[in-house]
Parts: structure tokens; C-alpha cells; sequence
């Protein structure tokens, strides 16, 4: 897989995506992050790549012209499956979008910044609009970020133990059960009992049942689909 994303702020980006999972991800092959710095594609001397809105407005926009360019020459290069950007009105990300983008092979990530972007952009080259939650960040490089890692992760040996990313929160709809490690006893906080007892149908089945439960009282929303 490879996933291409496109800011005026690459160094915010450095250390997210060179740590942990997708560092190792990197590391391995299993995916090539590339960073690119929209600047680049600039004609004017200034490498400006903002201007003020038509009609008067607060804010500035990001221009059509560098986004285009920029995005015409990686699709010379390759087929993207997925052109993406992060918008506060695009659709809400969850972990069943991430499941799926996981399967393709090449995605672009554009970052919005300023007051956000000359509306022909998202006409004409974005394939879906994508928001990590209901407010507004200063830029998209953070919720690109988020969308990495989550769809990252997911890959096959990015994770050593690849059945924990099966067992997380809202795979199935459904919240994570309480989990436990050692000691069993701690200040007189027990284990429940079952988690000791080795018979692993029961402890599934409590397991099930911890997680409805959990679902049904912090996120009834997930059952109700």
C-alpha cells in the first residue's frame, strides 16, 4: 500500500507517521508514506499557494492551480483508489471505513488548511470527503494522521499479534471488554474470577457479554445499527 498526503505543513506529519506501528509498517514494506509539500507545486516566486475568496469572506483559500498540479502528477505516476480529503463536513470516519481502505493499494490524503479550499477542488478531484468528528481543527494534517494510522494498522504483520486489531473497539459494533493483566489481587482490586479460571468458552462468553453490555450503556447508538 502506499498512501500519498498533500500539506503546506509537512513537518507537523514528521513525527506521527515515524513512530510506532507505522514506523515498523514502513520498515517491513508493508506500506510507503509519502509526504508532500503542496508549496512545491507553485509557479510564483513566493511559493504562495493561498489567496483571498471571490465575493469577500474572512479567511484565505487554498488555490485550485498547485492542488491540481500536485495531484495530476502523482496520477501520472499510479492509479489511486481513493482521493481523500479531510473536510469538518465530509463523512464521519469509523472503524469500518478504515477495514475497507485497508484492502486498497494506493490512496492520496489532502490536507485542508487556511479557510479551506477553492470549492472546485472538491468538484472536480476528490473522490471522498472524510471528518474525524463534529469541530474544526487550524489544518487537515492531524485527522490525515488519524486516517493513517487506523487504516495502517490493519495491514497484515503491522501488528505482531494480528488478531488483537480484530478484537478492538467497534470491530462488530461493538466496545472493547474490560481487560486485565497481573497482579490479580492489587490493593485488594480482584480479578473477576473467570478471567482465572482457564475455561475459554466461558470467558469468551463473559468476554460477549461485558462488551453488550458496555455498548448498550456508553454508545447505545452502535447497537441500535
Amino acid at each position: 500500500m502506499r498512501i500519498d498526503i498533500i500539506t503546506v505543513l509537512p513537518e507537523m506529519l514528521e513525527s506521527p507517521l515515524g513512530c510506532s506501528i507505522l514506523k515498523r509498517a514502513q520498515d517491513k514494506g508493508l506500506v510507503e508514506l509519502v509526504v508532500h509539500n503542496l508549496r512545491d507545486y507553485t509557479t510564483n516566486r513566493h511559493r504562495k499557494v493561498d489567496d483571498y475568496p471571490f465575493g469577500g469572506d474572512a479567511g484565505m483559500v487554498m488555490q485550485v492551480e498547485p492542488v491540481d498540479r500536485c495531484i495530476s502528477t502523482l496520477k501520472g505516476q499510479r492509479h489511486y483508489d481513493e482521493i481523500i480529503f479531510t473536510a469538518p463536513d465530509g463523512e464521519i470516519f469509523n472503524q469500518q471505513m478504515a477495514n475497507q481502505m485497508s484492502m486498497l493499494d494506493n490512496i492520496i490524503i489532502l490536507c485542508g488548511h487556511y479557510k479551506g479550499v477553492d470549492y472546485r477542488i472538491r468538484e472536480h478531484l476528490i473522490t471522498r470527503e472524510i471528518s474525524i468528528g463534529d469541530y474544526v481543527l487550524t489544518g487537515g494534517e492531524m485527522p490525515a494522521a488519524i486516517i493513517t494510522d487506523a487504516i495502517v494498522r490493519l495491514l497484515p504483520g503491522a501488528i505482531g499479534d494480528e488478531q488483537s486489531a480484530l478484537t478492538d473497539s467497534f470491530q462488530d459494533n461493538l466496545l472493547e471488554p474490560p481487560i486485565y493483566t497481573r497482579p490479580a489481587n492489587y490493593k485488594g482490586w480482584e480479578v473477576p474470577d473467570i478471567l482465572l479460571s482457564g475455561h475459554q468458552a466461558k470467558i469468551d462468553e463473559w468476554r460477549h457479554e461485558q462488551a453488550v453490555e458496555r455498548t448498550r450503556r456508553r454508545r447505545p447508538d452502535l447497537l441500535a445499527d
